[in-house]
């Protein structure tokens, strides 16, 4: 007997790391909680870090509007902003989310330019009180690194056709005509940006320079100025969720732990990104 109990501790002590393995890929797949045996029938959608593609949001709101079964969704909101398109696919897809069950945005930290564009369809909009709210505008840059190339001994070879072909480039000052046509179409895309604006919170486009025109405000001045509905935390956004979707017994869905681990440090990889490299683009 004893010869045994030998062997198994032996094998304990050569297999430990192994079985310490084991032992947290089932603590972060378990159930956390009982609730989860119950159908969930609210739904949280995060959008965090720098909207440079909008595949995985998209998919999510897609979900969320086919699952019968969800009756109301917070979308909560923790970003600069990004690139223009993907910001303008994530407030139409929560336009048309709206259409099928309530969606209240809860901005939990920075929601500025797109993630401000991403958030203006939805039935309410709560930012904490210490939120960063606004930025509506449009940015278009790039380097100048002539001076640079010349130093190191570095000439372009270009071909081109088309006088705008080179707007844009990093390699020498732009010609008055080249940032004539990148101005016009950033002014193109801010206007369609304070139309949607305008729009869906039922504010005046002849006073876009109050809340509009880049200017950042407290949580506060959001909501004197129209772009939000209440300033609160995320308790008071979630139970406005839950009245909207008119549940008598919420029930929140919860992500799996590894899948939610893996957005977070894909937000994060997607943010360090964006600071070394971001290119020549239009974004809010």
């Amino acid at each position: 007997m004893f010869s045994t109990i030998g062997k198994i501790i032996k094998w304990i002590g050569e297999h430990f790391l192994g079985m310490l393995f084991l032992l947290i890929v089932v603590l972060v797949l378990m159930p956390t909680s009982s609730t989860e045996l119950k159908p969930a029938n609210l739904q949280e959608i995060q959008l965090s870090g720098p909207i440079l593609n909008a595949d995985a949001i998209l998919k999510e709101i897609e979900t969320a509007q086919k699952d019968t079964k969800i009756k109301g969704v917070l979308l909560n909101i923790n970003s600069p902003g990004g690139s223009v398109p993907p910001s303008i696919e994530i407030a139409y897809a929560i336009r048309a989310l709206k259409e099928h069950k309530p969606v209240v945005v809860y901005a939990s930290g920075i929601m500025a330019s797109g993630s401000y564009y991403s958030a203006i369809y939805a039935n309410r909009i709560i930012a904490n009180p210490g939120s960063i709210v606004g930025s509506i505008g449009v940015i278009m840059e790039s380097a100048n690194i002539e001076e640079l190339m010349k130093t190191i001994g570095i000439e372009t070879q270009i071909v081109k056709q088309g006088t705008y072909k080179e707007a844009g480039t990093p390699t020498r000052k732009w010609t008055a005509e080249e940032r004539a046509e990148l101005e016009t179409l950033t002014k193109d895309t801010y206007d369609l940006f304070v139309k949607d604006v305008a729009e869906a919170r039922g504010l005046q486009i002849s006073d876009s320079k109050s809340y509009a025109d880049a200017h950042i405000f407290s949580a506060k001045r959001a909501k004197e100025v129209g772009l939000i509905d209440d300033v609160g935390v995320k308790g008071q956004a979630k139970a406005e969720v839950e009245k909207l979707a008119k549940v008598t017994d919420p029930v929140w869905k919860e992500k799996d732990k590894l899948e939610s681990f893996m957005e977070q440090f894909a937000a994060k990889s997607m943010l360090q990104l964006q600071n070394y490299f971001y290119g020549l683009k239009a974004a809010f």
